[in-house]
């Protein structure tokens, strides 16, 4: 079985590369079973456990477990970890050890771009990004995959964090710049991107312009939120597949609203990337990407870094 570090995992998932293959993934499909959820509580701490099964007739069978502890940032730690098995989905065998906490940061970032790619305006060059750690961090370079993006406007709960990301963004061309004023970060952003494990809302509906995209990829629990119900009712709204209407805080508080239904929901990225149904309508419509992730992105992007062995 081969084993491949953090590097070797980044240097093979190149957003140019991982964003047309998750269109392409998605548009052939896969076999994806629910995911396990499993609370962890120990000596104080609470988390989330996540295993995450997918396999494809494209030979593979993948494992992914995903650890989410929303206090380690408390700790100076990451509030995610994972790991990644790639299988033969033919016999069984083991074929690969693959850094999880890469994978699944640059997988969700992309999904974010692939979405974004059908629903942001094709003029959208400013980017309000809330949330600078593992994710997103990545979410201004996968964006920059699909649209032009000229400036970041960063939020983060944690100052120096977003100063980091600045620094970065800068060095390699990009202008950003810190905020603290969420709303009128809001108004004047052209995509909204939220990658937080908030659980109570940071972006509100009144504050949504014409034409803007709100991408919200960081909630992935009841318990969890990035908006309030205003940002799904009366708008273009669209997710990466059926589990996030089921699993997802924004979108269940919205349902429980009464002002918005699972059957407002337009299509996911199956539907989108299959041309089965339409993206963004109109330049001054308001567009809504929910996603909760799937394991076809973490078996798409696993093995894109094991074929790179192959070659």
């Amino acid at each position: 079985m081969q084993h491949f570090d953090a590097q070797q995992t980044r240097a093979q998932l190149s957003f140019d590369t991982l964003v047309p293959a998750l269109r392409q993934a998605f548009a052939q499909g896969g076999t994806v079973p629910l995911r396990h959820n499993h609370p962890i509580e120990c000596q104080g701490a609470h988390g989330i456990s996540l295993i995450m099964p997918a396999w494809s007739e494209q030979g593979y069978y993948g494992l992914k477990t995903v650890n989410i502890f929303s206090g380690n940032g408390q700790r100076g730690l990451p509030g995610l970890h994972s790991t990644f098995i790639l299988f033969d989905a033919t016999t069984g065998v083991p074929l690969a050890l693959i850094d999880g906490n890469e994978i699944t940061s640059r997988r969700t970032a992309a999904a974010a771009a692939l979405g974004a790619d059908f629903l942001a305006r094709r003029d959208a060059k400013r980017l309000l990004l809330l949330g600078a750690g593992r994710v997103g961090s990545l979410v201004p370079r996968a964006m920059r995959a699909v649209r032009a993006i000229e400036h970041v406007d960063v939020w983060n709960p944690n100052e120096e964090r977003a100063r980091v990301l600045i620094s970065e963004l800068q060095a390699e061309g990009v202008s950003a710049s810190y905020v603290t004023d969420l709303e009128a970060a809001a108004r004047q952003a052209d995509i909204i991107s939220c990658a937080t494990l908030a659980e109570a809302p940071l972006i509100h509906g009144a504050w949504l312009q014409p034409g803007v995209h709100l991408d919200l990829i960081g909630s992935f629990t009841p318990k969890m939120k990035e908006t309030d119900a205003d940002c799904f009712i009366g708008n273009e709204v669209y997710v990466d597949t059926d589990e996030a209407p089921t699993k997802a805080g924004d979108l269940l508080d919205a349902f429980a609203s009464g002002k918005f239904s699972q059957n407002d929901i337009r299509a996911n990225l199956e539907q989108l990337t299959r041309g089965e149904r339409p993206g963004r309508t109109n330049d001054s419509a308001i567009t809504v990407f929910k996603a909760v992730g799937s394991a076809l992105e973490d078996l798409t992007a696993a093995t894109l870094v094991y074929r790179s062995s192959l070659a």
